[in-house]
Parts: structure tokens; C-alpha cells; sequence
């Protein structure tokens, strides 16, 4: 096999620690692979000595085939896994764990929603906040903080302890851990067993590792153990596409490499396999803003070669960039600015299509975006137009979000529903102080109802009734469009998000949001029949369509940057680059901004051939900005 010099570089290196920088394309897979045959032809290491970690079961099952290719199809016991898969391994010896031990994540829910309901908390999606409490907790396991250092983002700090405790307290008595207390478990047993570290020690004398970008300050801690004393530590992976922060990775743990291991020699894979020169050039130029990163000079093979059909042997594309397909016009990176997002969707269906008609598939195309909640709109177009499309994420949908229950309980009340459901759901939404015991009947009715506040002299209460009641006749006069703008300024819902927001300490942009898409969403239609017959379109086709993603072979793929990280297409559409969308509207800190652009730059480099960068004037009925990331990536204001 050919490698360039770079590569040749790391996969020769014998003993000692080693930091191997590569970019988007650049071959790590080939390297890592490679470098495992070499250490066992050409160095004669035992193959039961090495160990090659990465970050998921599909990576590290992918690693070990292409290995056994290497190899002849022949059987070395050489280890692949995950973190978990050998954090776990090292358990199970330990302490005799096995798969039943292993927390399912119904029961981890099971436990959480038993816990908040003795504490009584209140929420309104309990799904969402019992997952958001999960989150903070796996936060906390992965970056070593102290419990009494954390300060959560969902809840009050005291709230907090008590769930997590209770929640630790819950595993424990059970005797099943968590993917995070894989790690904690682990790093506890061999801090403080040194018998037990010294013999995994020897059997692991040579360890490699797949995206060190994405490596939490406990694994790093437990790895560091692990290695020694040789230190023979590989580590691959590329900080600018560090984006996990929000589960405790952080650049700064490769960027401090060199700190910890002051010997270590470095390699720079620097030659892009994947995408041709002007998407690399351009996506240099992003990623130059960013301040906190190693240096690094990529070059597309195309560009080297003078030859834009690429070495499949010599990256980690088997296909190879642009074979046996003819080239899309308009140059190798298309910005386009449209007036709103339904003109932006349909102005990307026409590009498909005509990707399609020039000889690619529906397979070779993939739409990408920050936030999850994004396409949802771009969805109804692509089932409107009868296109394909498969997704990487779980899309909420819209119409199942409880504010926008909230939202349709109003409007059946105006349209003359009395269901004691409808009214329980909505009679708080404003605060209203309404007691549940005054409505004890299926059917609601408004002046009886009243009566019952005004024969208990609670007249104030029994005013708010009949101020609710003429709140539902204006409502029954206006269209879908008006009538949420009624209910969240008239009624003062908005208002009531904005405290809900606050009590339970989440961004109340987020809810806004919410209320933002529905209404603009609603812009279009009349009356209710047409908009109630949409939305149950919409959820049933989008049900379908996760029926049909795993039996459809030929899908558009739409995905976050996140879930993109690590595949590769033909053709990338990027969509909503604007300011407050890419980067997100949170991101307020320089750390936070430098993440946001290191997703962008994740995104752009996807894009083997083609890459179409789309942004919008007006998003959710908003004016917006052009994102700064598209000035930076034409090269306003740094250099390549």
C-alpha cells in the first residue's frame, strides 16, 4: 500500500508517545490500521498486547475488518473497542458484572421518574426534563466535577444533589451501573488497585486511539494509568472537529498533549483525500478564526496531484471523489441567499433534482443543520414533492410539542370544545389560580363554573373565568396565524413561558422558538380545517417515513452536524447559515463561539465534490443576519 510521507511517518513510529494530527480526509483510519500490522510485522509485538480504542461500536467493528483485510482475513487477537467495551471488559473482571448489569435506559428513566415525583418538582414535558437531568448528571461523571462544584443548568443546586444522590442511591442498591459509572467505576479501581493496574498494564502495552479529539478528562485519566510506564500512546484525531463539549470533551485535553508527555514526536496528516482544493482552502479559512488550535496547512490531493480523481488506497474513501460522475456547475463551493425558508427548501429540492438528472443519486446528497429542530419544515416539502429522505436524529415533531397541545387546547375551546381536558391543560396557562377540584364535570360549562368561585365569595377568581370564556370568543373569529398571535399577547401564554422558562432555569428562547415556527408555520393557512388536516398529515407521514428509512436504500440524508461528523457525500447542503442559527444564538462566550465554529467547519467538510452553503432572510417570520462563518470562509478578515 502507498502512504505519503506524513502517513509513513506515523504508521514507522516505534515506542513512546505519539500525537498524530489529522485533518478531515486525511487517512487516520489507513494510519491506525497500518500502524497496528507494523507493530506486529515489523516490530514484533505480541498482538494480545495491543489495544486500538475508538468512540463507537460501528467505528471500532469498521476498524477491526479493515485490520483483517490487512491482515489476509487472518485472526490476530488484537483488541478493538470502544472506551466503554474496555472500561467494562476491566469491570467484569473486577467485579464479576455482566450484561445484566447494565442499566437499560427505560429503567433509568423509571428510576428518575420516581424520583421527581416524590420531590414533587414541576415540569412540563417529562420526558425532556427527565433526559435534560440525565444529561447533567452523565456531565458530571465525565468531566470529574464535584458534585458540590456543579451548578446545573435545569434546576435549583440543591434539587440537583438530592436527584443526583437519590439516583446514585437507586443503581446502586440494584447493583447496575451506567455507561458513565463504566468510566468512574473504572477509574476508581485502578487508582486504587494497583495489582489489578499493573496486570492490565502489561497486557496492554501498546494502546491506540481513534478521535482523541472527543476524549473527557476521565477517560484521558484513565488511559494515562493505562499506559504506563512505556507510555506507548498513539493518539489520532484533529482538534478542529472537537464538538462535544457538551458531554465533556474538550480540545484542550489534545491540545495539552505535548504538556503531559513533553517526549512525544507529532505528525501532521496533511493531504485532504476526500474534497477538492476549494472546499479545503475554504474551509481553512473558516477554521483559521479559531485561536485555541494546533496549526495546520491541508492540501487537497486533488491539488497535489493536479488530478481530481482521487487514491481510494491512500484515504479513507472507497469510492474516490467525483468517479465516473459529471461535475455540477457553478464551481465547487454555491452560497445562496433566499428570501424565506420555504423558498429555501424548495430552491434545495431543485438542486437535488437536478443533482439527480446529471447522473447522482438521492443517496449522494445530504442536507445538514446546528439544531435538530430546523428541518422540520424542509421535511413537509421533501413529502410534498414525494423525495426520499432518511434521518440521522430524532426531529421532534412540532405539532406533538406541548406547547403547541397548549396552543390547540385554546383553539378547540374557541372553536366550542368544553372537554374538562382541554380546560385542565390551558385554565393555569396564564396563572390563573384555578383550583382542579372546581371542575369535576366531563363537560365544562363556563357560567356554572364561574358560580362556583362567586358561592365561595371568590369573585376575583370567578372574574378570571369569565375573562378566559370572552378570551375564546375573540379567538373564534380569527384565523390560525392570529389567533396564536392572540393567545401568546392577548392571553399572555408568552408571558407564562417566559416564567416557566425561568423557574426551571432553561433558555426561554428555546420555548419561544417553539411558538415562532408554529405561528409562521400557520402564515399559510385560512382556516382550521385546512391547518388541523396539515398537521395530521405531516405526523402521519412523518411516521411513515421512519417506517420506511430502514427498507429505502436510495434517501436524501438529513443530519446534524454532530451526526454528520465522520460520514462523507457527494454533494453537502448546508442549511440556515445566518447569525443566531450557525452559530447558535447561545453562544455568548469565546469558547462557546470557537465549539460553534468547529461545528460549522465539521459540516463543510463533508463535501467530497460539491458543497452548497444556503441562508435566509427571514426564519421563523424573523429578519436575520448572514452568519460571520460565511465572510470567513471567503476569506474576509484572515488569511488561508
Amino acid at each position: 500500500m502507498s502512504l505519503n510521507p506524513s502517513q509513513a511517518a506515523a504508521v514507522g513510529h516505534t515506542c513512546g508517545p505519539m500525537l498524530v494530527l489529522a485533518g478531515p480526509g486525511s487517512g487516520k483510519t489507513t494510519v491506525i490500521t497500518e500502524r497496528t500490522r507494523n507493530l506486529i510485522v515489523n516490530e514484533g509485538v505480541a498482538p494480545s498486547n495491543i489495544l486500538v480504542i475508538t468512540f463507537t461500536k460501528a467505528a471500532a467493528t469498521e476498524m477491526k475488518e479493515r485490520f483483517c483485510r490487512l491482515m489476509g482475513d487472518k485472526k490476530y487477537p488484537v483488541t478493538f473497542g470502544t472506551f466503554h467495551a474496555v472500561f467494562f471488559q476491566i469491570l467484569k473482571y473486577a467485579y464479576g458484572f455482566n450484561s445484566g448489569n447494565i442499566a437499560r435506559e427505560e429503567q433509568r428513566f423509571q428510576f428518575m421518574r420516581e424520583i421527581i415525583g416524590r420531590m414533587r418538582l414541576e415540569y412540563e414535558d417529562e420526558k425532556e426534563f427527565i433526559g435534560d437531568l440525565l444529561g447533567e448528571i452523565s456531565l458530571v461523571k465525565n468531566t470529574g466535577i464535584p458534585l458540590e462544584h456543579y451548578y446545573p443548568r435545569n434546576c435549583a443546586k440543591e434539587v440537583f444533589v438530592k436527584i443526583y444522590q437519590a439516583y446514585d442511591d437507586a443503581m446502586r442498591r440494584r447493583r447496575l451501573i451506567d455507561f458513565d459509572d463504566m468510566l468512574v467505576y473504572c477509574y476508581e479501581l485502578l487508582a486504587q488497585r494497583e495489582d489489578i493496574l499493573s496486570a492490565w498494564q502489561r497486557k496492554f502495552q501498546h494502546i491506540l486511539i481513534d478521535e482523541f479529539q472527543d476524549i473527557n478528562k476521565v477517560q484521558f485519566d484513565i488511559i494515562k494509568m493505562l499506559a504506563l510506564p512505556e507510555n506507548n500512546l498513539f493518539v489520532v484525531g484533529d482538534d478542529d472537529q472537537s464538538i462535544y463539549r457538551f458531554r465533556g470533551a474538550k480540545p484542550e485535553l489534545m491540545l495539552g498533549f505535548e504538556s503531559v508527555y513533553p517526549q512525544a514526536k507529532r505528525a501532521l496528516l496533511d493531504i485532504n483525500y476526500r474534497s477538492p482544493e476549494e472546499i479545503v482552502r475554504a474551509s481553512l479559512r473558516l477554521i483559521s478564526h479559531n485561536t485555541q488550535r494546533f496549526e495546520k496547512k491541508m492540501k487537497s490531493f486533488a491539488g497535489v496531484e493536479g488530478d481530481r480523481k482521487l487514491s481510494a488506497e491512500a484515504g479513507d474513501n472507497p469510492q474516490g471523489m467525483g468517479a465516473n460522475r459529471p461535475a455540477l456547475p457553478k464551481g465547487r463551493v454555491c452560497y445562496h441567499t433566499w428570501n424565506s425558508q420555504q423558498e429555501e427548501g424548495k430552491g434545495i429540492i431543485e438542486q437535488i433534482l437536478q443533482s439527480c438528472k446529471a447522473g447522482y443519486a438521492y443517496n449522494d446528497c445530504a442536507v445538514l443543520f446546528r439544531t435538530n429542530t430546523q428541518p422540520r419544515m424542509f421535511m413537509s416539502q421533501l413529502m410534498a414533492y414525494n423525495i426520499p429522505f432518511r434521518t440521522r436524529d430524532n426531529i421532534p415533531n412540532l405539532y406533538e410539542h406541548w406547547i403547541t397541545r397548549d396552543i390547540l387546547a385554546y383553539i378547540r375551546l374557541a372553536l366550542g370544545s368544553r372537554s374538562r381536558k382541554d380546560v385542565l391543560g390551558i385554565m393555569n396557562r396564564p396563572n390563573r389560580y384555578i383550583t382542579r377540584e372546581s371542575l369535576e364535570e366531563e363537560t365544562v360549562a363556563f357560567d356554572v363554573w364561574a358560580d362556583y368561585f362567586y358561592d365561595k365569595d371568590q369573585h376575583w377568581v370567578a372574574e378570571r373565568i369569565e375573562q378566559l370564556e370572552a378570551d375564546l370568543r375573540v379567538l373564534s373569529r380569527l384565523g390560525p396565524f392570529a389567533a396564536i398571535n392572540y393567545i401568546r399577547m392577548g392571553i399572555g401564554y408568552e408571558g407564562y413561558l417566559l416564567e416557566y422558562a425561568k423557574y426551571r432555569r432553561i433558555s426561554e428562547d428555546n420555548l419561544i422558538d417553539v411558538l415562532d415556527e408554529l405561528q409562521d408555520g400557520a402564515r399559510e393557512f385560512a382556516g382550521y380545517d385546512a391547518w388541523f388536516a396539515h398537521m395530521e398529515a405531516y405526523t402521519e407521514e412523518l411516521s411513515q417515513q421512519k417506517r420506511m428509512q430502514e427498507l429505502s436504500g436510495d434517501c436524501v440524508s438529513l443530519s446534524t452536524f454532530h451526526s454528520a461528523k465522520g460520514l462523507e457525500y457527494p454533494i453537502v447542503h448546508i442549511l440556515d447559515v445566518n447569525e443566531g442559527v450557525a452559530p447558535y444564538k447561545k453562544a455568548v462566550l469565546d469558547a462557546d463561539l470557537q465549539e460553534e465554529r468547529r461545528m460549522f467547519y465539521v459540516g463543510v467538510t463533508r463535501a467530497r465534490e460539491s458543497l452548497f452553503i444556503h441562508s435566509v432572510k427571514k426564519y421563523n417570520g424573523k429578519d436575520m443576519e448572514l452568519s460571520r462563518f460565511l465572510g470567513e470562509m471567503q476569506g474576509e478578515g484572515a488569511g488561508e
